[in-house]
């Protein structure tokens, strides 16, 4: 196992490459970060699942990609119901992932190519397999352990209805009611998500100081920071009142009490010894609370969702960047993303016809999980351009797992394979997130497309489909013209001619159109169907797609060096 010592030297040697930049300490200010769902990524071991010494093994392919840091999903020990957002031990490595030498071993090779590694914090809830929970299933009604969670007694005759009206996430109600230990219909406990996923009650000294001992644990470990998932929902209202219809007022989202976590998780990171550790939040809250959670206390930065959810329309697209860049405020850079492991991807999107109209406030990530027809070519045309806009863009570029291949959303998995609980909690009226969770194409050969590197590999967790061979990157990295090539082009623009500058300007073009610079290159993207004349004049760094001179294509984007 590696030493503790190691690790912190690696973390040393870094932070210390960066005093002298203009924003010394901020690594993440213009970063790019892969996102890796482990699952996914690569199979070292042969059992059909990606783990720790699958990601070490590919760590080569990330830093010839450009990457700055990895976004690791989570790895901690779970009963994998919600495939690792169900945390059982927020000290352990999940078996199935490999061992805690695993995860150190990685870490530091992973520093030694200048990447850093970025862990998720899921605290809002744990798995129903936590030690607390199974505690708290076997004590009674009042115990320290019931209070935890949030327990409560049911209404009606015999307690027999919900105490709240609250819907969970992934459909159904969000109570689920016990058997006490002595066999009778008991209280019934708080979930959010799925009923093996309890929420946590952060209004209790066990929780607040449980949650310091992880943080520590794990900026011990060697890494760079959390990103934080459901951010806006851990803390509740002390009264857990129905949701009234027509009402802004939720009691389990955007409390107050979040804030005071945030700032508690801001202070110890900044405080820490080998230099202050990065916080970015998953918060699904208005614009005007959003700013909040970016205050100089709280969260280093929040992702700005808002891109993600804009149909292929340059005039959506720029007033999401304008809304993004006014909310991080002059002193922020935004944390930009299309795509997740919780969203439909990229091509398969801006394959699909769509309104021009705002997402539904009410369930805003629906308008990156729309289903209909898929025009796959021209959804990939699209979701090239896109990278270069959003490889331009002043900030942190947040890159999922497979996207730099042009890889479909996966829509005809057979419910037989499905395993994501958003679609059995839904009756299959949601399709879940599975479909953006197949194993990624390595090779057109070997087992599971190079995904598994033993060739006696059982078959991948998630099947994939015949035709994601011609995605796999051995073959992209060959060719000039690629997905592939075309990303990693955008990210080596990126650092050459977009670092150092967090300022953009806007130049005024045709409709349908979208133009901006920073500095002396120029970002131009064209979301029409139709070829126009380039707004700009100067000499081409880079196009998504081969270009006339003079000539921006339909769904085509360019980098101008301005004259």
């Amino acid at each position: 196992m590696l030493t503790r010592r190691v690790l912190i030297d690696t973390l040393a040697v870094m932070a210390a490459s960066e005093t002298s930049s203009a924003h010394a300490g901020e690594w993440w200010r213009g970063a790019v970060v892969y996102q890796v769902y482990l699952r996914s990524f690569a199979d070292a071991n042969g059992d059909g699942i990606g783990d720790l010494q699958g990601l070490e093994s590919r760590l080569d392919y990330l830093a010839g990609l450009g990457v700055d840091a990895i976004w690791l999903n989570p790895c901690y020990a779970s009963p994998q119901r919600d495939h690792g957002y169900d945390i059982a031990d927020y000290f352990a490595i999940d078996p199935v992932y490999g061992t805690m030498a695993d995860f150190e071993r990685m870490v530091a090779s992973a520093g030694a190519r200048g990447i850093r590694i970025v862990m998720d914090l899921v605290a809002n809830h744990c798995s129903a397999d936590h030690a607390w929970f199974r505690d708290a299933l076997g004590a009674p009604r009042g115990s320290v352990e019931r209070a935890r969670f949030h327990f409560a007694d049911g209404r009606g005759v015999g307690g027999v209805e919900p105490p709240t009206n609250y819907d969970s996430v992934f459909g159904g109600p969000a109570w689920t009611r016990v058997v006490e230990p002595d066999g009778a219909d008991g209280q019934w406990y708080l979930h959010f998500f799925d009923p093996s996923q309890p929420d946590l009650n952060w209004a209790h000294a066990d929780v607040v100081e449980h949650f310091d001992d992880v943080l520590r644990f794990w900026f011990d470990k060697g890494i760079a920071g959390f990103r934080v998932d459901v951010a806006h929902g851990m803390a509740k209202a002390a009264e857990l009142v129905d949701v009234q219809a027509g009402s802004d007022f939720h009691p389990a989202w955007d409390q107050p009490g979040v804030h005071d976590i945030v700032r508690r998780w801001r202070a110890l990171g900044d405080a820490w010894p080998v230099g202050p550790r990065y916080w970015v939040g998953e918060v699904w809250v208005t614009d005007s609370a959003l700013a909040r959670y970016l205050a100089p206390d709280e969260f280093h930065q929040a992702f700005s969702f808002d891109l993600m959810l804009q149909p292929w329309h340059a005039e959506s697209l720029r007033r999401a960047v304008e809304r993004s860049l006014a909310l991080a405020g002059p002193y922020q850079a935004p944390a930009w993303a299309l795509s997740s492991h919780d969203v439909h991807r990229v091509a398969t999107r801006y394959g699909q016809e769509v309104d021009l109209g705002d997402p539904d406030p009410s369930d805003m990530i629906s308008a990156a999980r729309r289903r209909g027809p898929v025009d796959a070519e021209l959804g990939i045309r699209r979701s090239r351009a896109a990278a270069l806009l959003q490889f331009a863009l002043p900030g942190t570029i947040y890159l999922y797992q497979g996207e730099e291949l042009g890889l479909p959303e996966v829509l005809d998995l057979d419910p037989e394979v499905r395993q994501d609980p958003m679609w059995f909690r839904s009756d299959g009226e949601q399709f879940g997130r599975d479909g953006c969770r197949v194993p990624l194409p390595w090779s057109r050969e070997g087992a599971n497309l190079g995904f598994s590197t033993r060739a006696n590999a059982a078959p991948a967790w998630l099947p994939q489909p015949a035709d994601f061979a011609r995605y796999c990157a051995e073959d992209q990295f060959e060719d000039a013209e690629s997905v592939l090539a075309t990303y990693a082009a955008a990210i080596e623009a990126r650092k050459q001619h977009f670092a150092g500058s967090d300022s953009l300007c806007w130049i005024e073009t045709v409709p349908g159109v979208l133009a901006f610079r920073r500095g002396r290159v120029a970002c131009v993207v064209n979301t029409t169907n139709e070829d126009v004349e380039l707004p700009v004049t100067g000499t081409v760094v880079l196009s998504s797609v081969p270009a006339p001179s003079g000539q921006l294509p339909a769904n085509s984007a360019m980098y101008v060096e301005l004259e």
